[in-house]
């Protein structure tokens, strides 16, 4: 039961809070500053480095994923000492993977050999459109242009390279979403993240929703048919979906991201960055304070960690589910079963595979090409049951 998490693996996750500039959809943790101390922010990471390996002594660190914000905008010094400080403090998975978020700006892109000279070896770009008047839209400050050329240059840089894209924008039609995904597929790539666009509360773009000001969304009809398209494209070419809005060429998948969908523990360092930690045989989960200079602050005085909860084995078992239904290999029944010391619920089971929405083969559950599109609902009528 205490190793439950081995099942997943073990990662680090480095949040940098800053962006050039704010995207109206983003409700992640990120600020604009115009004056970043890079010095004083690397000793804070090291110094977080060491409080957290200090309580979780003798692991094998399998991933490190710098998130963000831009985490591009980091000195590439920075990202080097936090990676050696990493391998130094826990051990170093042989196929270790570090994976840093970029924007594609050109600036950024030159600064690509350093970061790969620090130990970085996978770049995840920020494209999110190959369309230079809905980059516009989307508080994007790259073009089209640049993100080509900056993506080139990371090819140059590193094996492995993803981007990001967004679908179901405003006035999107399903052929032109067809053309764009068929012309990011032409780029010599292994793994995409696709996202459908969701308005959230807190954002630019939810206030202009919540004022009748944001027109030409597609209505769930349409948002269908681009999911639908796709799955076909991104098979075709050999992309096929891993998790529910990512796709890769097998073997290429992000190590980092099944750490979480496949219930691993996971050290989160920087601001407002979650952690999920097994200590003396409890999970906890972990939370850092969100606003820069409080994590400063609190990292000056001891720790940035801000609220550390241990979780029960039955909410343990319930994130596994939640998260464990995103990806195309489902859970495993009988793990669930031991955490949550009950049986998965029969009926659930039952019906949903009647309606074909999950294949179940008595030891995994596996969500169905069409279940994923009610994934919520599928969810939900385990956890209620």
């Amino acid at each position: 039961m205490t190793e439950d998490w081995r099942h997943g693996g073990f990662g680090l996750y480095v949040h940098w809070p800053f962006c050039q500039a704010k995207c109206p959809y983003c409700d992640f943790n990120s600020h604009v500053s115009r004056q970043i101390d890079q010095s004083a922010w690397c000793d804070a990471y090291l110094a977080e480095l060491e409080r957290t390996a200090a309580e979780t002594p003798g692991r094998v660190l399998n991933s490190i994923f710098f998130g963000g914000g831009t985490p591009s905008l980091m000195d590439p010094d920075t990202v080097g000492r936090i990676v050696e400080a990493a391998c130094r403090h826990w051990t170093p998975a042989n196929d270790i993977e570090v994976t840093l978020e970029a924007n594609p700006g050109s600036v950024e892109a030159a600064r690509f050999g350093g970061f790969r000279d620090g130990g970085v070896n996978r770049v995840s770009m920020g494209v999110q459109a190959l369309n230079d008047a809905d980059l516009k839209r989307l508080g994007r400050i790259h073009t089209v242009a640049e993100a080509r050329a900056a993506f080139d240059i990371a090819r140059g840089c590193f094996d492995r390279v993803s981007f990001d894209l967004i679908y179901a924008r405003q006035d999107q039609t399903p052929e032109q979403w067809q053309q764009e995904l068929n012309s990011a597929l032409s780029m010599a790539i292994d793994h995409l993240s696709l996202y459908q666009l969701t308005i959230e509360n807190g954002t630019a773009f939810g206030d202009r929703f919540a004022a009748g000001k944001l027109r030409g969304l597609p209505d769930d009809d349409r948002a269908a048919d681009m999911y639908e398209i796709t799955q076909a494209i991104c098979d075709a070419h050999g992309l096929p979906m891993y998790e529910v809005s990512n796709h890769a060429r097998p073997g290429a998948e992000s190590r980092h991201n099944l750490i979480y969908w496949t219930g691993g523990d996971y050290v989160g360092i920087g601001p407002g960055a979650h952690g999920r930690v097994t200590l003396n045989g409890v999970r906890h989960a972990t939370e850092s304070a969100t606003m820069p200079t409080d994590w400063l602050r609190q990292v000056n005085q001891g720790k940035g960690e801000i609220t550390r909860q241990p979780l029960s084995t039955l909410e343990q078992a319930e994130e596994y589910l939640m998260m464990g239904l995103r990806i195309r290999s489902g859970i495993d029944v009988v793990r669930y079963e031991t955490l949550a010391n009950r049986p998965l619920c029969p009926a659930a089971r039952k019906s949903l595979a009647e309606l074909g929405l999950i294949r179940d083969t008595g030891d995994r559950i596996v969500v169905q090409k069409q279940g994923f599109m009610v994934l919520n609902a599928i969810i939900s009528e385990f956890l209620v049951g």
